[in-house]
């Protein structure tokens, strides 16, 4: 009965879309619940900039994904504003913590020169997530940390990667843990150099201007993301479908090497010449 009156509260309020469905009868006994997939990040995870929500497009429904990842936030912002702690009372109501798992990329907006967001990455940045990495696991559900996604800005015919020290911070919190972690930022990086430019700029949200934009107006670690909208309507950090599409996958490859049991749960993909 208890538990049937918290998810009853929580659909009330909103707070159980797509993990729960709004369930309104608790589990039989022995019945197996579905696994859930929250993804918390900034917005090269969040709804439509990043590629969150591509990869929770990969999953059957047999698997609950809730992209919570909202754009312009760090690992000290996401916080203070009270999202951790929607995802807190989402932990808190899953039937099966065991088998919940929250996938967390932050750095980009850690970065100097975003007042209200910027954190010291010696610090506070490891700090965050420290306490992201207890506040899980006191829930009983499972984390895996992500490093950023690069960003896409060449320089003299190589690609830049001022993330690359945000990375390496989240890597040491991740083995003093004993976390899992997804090295994306390497993995991306290393993907988008071998494109170059030209093609690296199809991943965006949207066609490059006519005039080039000079590096690193469009991909600066000191320049200001808005809170929730990219600043306009081509950069070289969102990404566009295809860009969402892509590195989804990459993320979904290291998923599953970490995670195999989730296999099973992945909905069929077109084989190459089929209808879309």
């Amino acid at each position: 009965m208890k538990m049937i009156k918290k998810i009853r509260y929580a659909c009330m309020l909103g707070l159980l879309p797509m993990l729960l469905a709004c369930q309104t009868q608790v589990p039989q006994a022995g019945a197996l619940a579905k696994p859930a997939l929250i993804l918390v990040g900034d917005s090269t995870m969040a709804p439509g900039s990043g590629y969150g929500n591509a990869l929770c497009a990969r999953f059957n429904v047999e698997v609950s994904c809730l992209n919570l990842a909202k754009g312009g936030r760090s690992s000290g912002s996401y916080r203070a504003e009270g999202s951790w702690q929607q995802v807190m009372q989402q932990l808190r109501l899953v039937p099966d913590p065991a088998n919940t798992l929250v996938l967390m990329q932050f750095g980009h907006n850690d970065q100097p020169g975003k007042p209200g967001r910027s954190t010291d990455l010696h610090t506070e940045f490891p700090r965050n997530l420290q306490a992201y990495i207890r506040d899980v696991r006191s829930t009983g559900a499972d984390i895996i940390l992500v490093t950023p996604l690069t960003r896409r800005s060449f320089k003299d015919g190589s690609l830049p990667n001022d993330l690359r020290p945000w990375a390496e911070s989240a890597i040491a919190v991740a083995q003093e843990a004993s976390v899992a972690l997804i090295d994306l930022n390497q993995q991306s990086h290393a993907m988008v150099e071998k494109m170059g430019q030209a093609q690296a700029d199809t991943l965006a949200m949207a066609p490059p201007p006519e005039q080039p934009v000079p590096y690193p107006a469009l991909a600066s670690q000191t320049a200001t993301e808005p809170q929730g909208k990219p600043k306009s309507a081509f950069d070289r950090t969102h990404l566009g479908p295809k860009g969402a599409d892509l590195f989804a996958g990459l993320v979904l490859q290291n998923l599953l090497r970490l995670r195999p049991q989730l296999q099973p749960q992945l909905r069929p993909q077109p084989v190459q010449g089929d209808q879309p």
